[in-house]
């Protein structure tokens, strides 16, 4: 990041946290998921007249299941060259201790928030490989009271603030998940992981 001529930040906050604890003064904007339009044409601008960027998002990796998504796809559309740098990802994180067979497997990202809940989940719940999706907290009850009318028996896995100080992963069925998830534990992004049906 010591090398672009400006970053584009998720949340502005948490990213001018974690250049100054590496010395980077670089000029910083922010850009997220309500950010109209003209935001990402100023960015496209600003690459087009030469300049480098560096998108940061605020957890997780950028472009998945993040408004970087729309930034990345515009850049892309301009024949920019975009260069993924890895880092923290709650998708991969969460598939590599499930203990499920992950030779194959989907990620539906996040159920819509209202309209269309009970077509995802179906949809979600009939696919036979592994399934991964992410929640907030403030719908992770809901969501699993929803998706386990779907999947009454099928192994789950619930992971809870990944690769972070109150990491927390709960196996078994959706019912058996429920009884375990404390209302002091609901914080945090959550990943969901779906068990294969069995044949």
């Amino acid at each position: 990041m010591k090398s672009t001529d400006l970053i584009v930040a998720e949340d502005t906050r948490t990213a001018r946290n974690l250049l100054g604890r590496f010395g980077i003064g670089k000029p910083i904007i922010s850009y997220f998921a309500r950010s109209p339009e003209a935001k990402i044409r100023e960015i496209i601008d600003y690459i087009k007249n030469g300049k480098n960027i560096a998108y940061v998002s605020e957890a997780g990796t950028p472009g998945i299941s993040d408004p970087g998504q729309k930034l990345v796809s515009a850049a892309v559309k301009e024949d920019i060259v975009v260069v993924p740098i890895p880092g923290a990802s709650a998708l991969t994180a969460a598939l590599s201790v499930s203990g499920f067979d992950t030779s194959r497997f989907i990620f539906f990202g996040f159920p819509p928030a209202k309209k269309g809940r009970e077509k995802f989940f179906k949809e979600a719940a009939s696919i036979g490989s592994v399934v991964i999706l992410y929640e907030s907290p403030h719908r992770i009850i809901k969501t699993l009271g929803q998706l386990e009318a779907f999947i009454v028996q099928r192994q789950v896995m619930v992971a809870r603030e990944l690769t972070k100080k109150f990491e927390t992963i709960y196996r078994g069925t959706i019912s058996e998940i429920l009884k375990r998830l404390k209302p002091e534990e609901i914080r945090g992004e959550f990943v969901i992981v779906l068990d294969k049906t069995s044949k």
